[in-house]
C-alpha cells in the first residue's frame, strides 16, 4: 500500500490484506449485509487480472485509496441506506485505523439472499 514517512524512524507500509480485514470486520457489524460476493468477470479477465475477481479491491488513485466492495445483501433491507452506511463506515474505519486517505468506497450489490447470515 502507500508508504508513509515516519520522520527518522523509516517508512510504514500497510498491506491490502490489512485493509481487507478492516473491511470484513466493519461489514460484520452492519445489519443488512449478508456476505461478501465474488465479482462476476469474464473467464479471460480472471486469467489476466485475478484481482478483478476478488470481493474487495483496493487501488491507489493520486495518493488516496479507492476501495471497491462486492456484496450480497439481505432480502428486505433498504439497499440504498445499507450501501451508504457501508461506504461511510468503511471509509471512516480505514482512515482512522491506517491513516490512509480514502477517496471513494464503491459498493456493488451482487445478489440478495433470503437465508440467514453466514458467520
Amino acid at each position: 500500500m502507500q508508504p508513509t514517512n515516519n520522520g527518522t524512524a523509516g517508512a510504514i507500509r500497510i498491506s491490502d490484506g490489512v485493509i481487507l480485514s478492516v473491511v470484513k470486520k466493519i461489514l460484520d457489524e452492519i445489519d443488512g449485509v449478508h456476505s461478501l460476493a465474488a465479482r462476476p468477470a469474464a473467464p479471460i479477465d480472471r486469467l489476466l487480472n485475478p484481482a478483478a475477481f476478488r470481493p474487495v479491491v483496493v487501488t491507489l488513485d493520486g495518493g488516496a485509496a479507492v476501495i471497491s466492495i462486492s456484496l450480497n445483501l439481505c432480502f428486505g433491507c433498504r439497499m440504498k441506506e445499507v450501501s451508504a452506511l457501508v461506504q461511510q463506515r468503511v471509509k471512516d474505519a480505514v482512515q482512522d485505523m491506517t491513516g490512509i486517505a480514502v477517496s471513494k468506497v464503491n459498493v456493488f450489490i451482487a445478489d440478495v439472499k433470503t437465508a440467514a447470515r453466514e458467520d
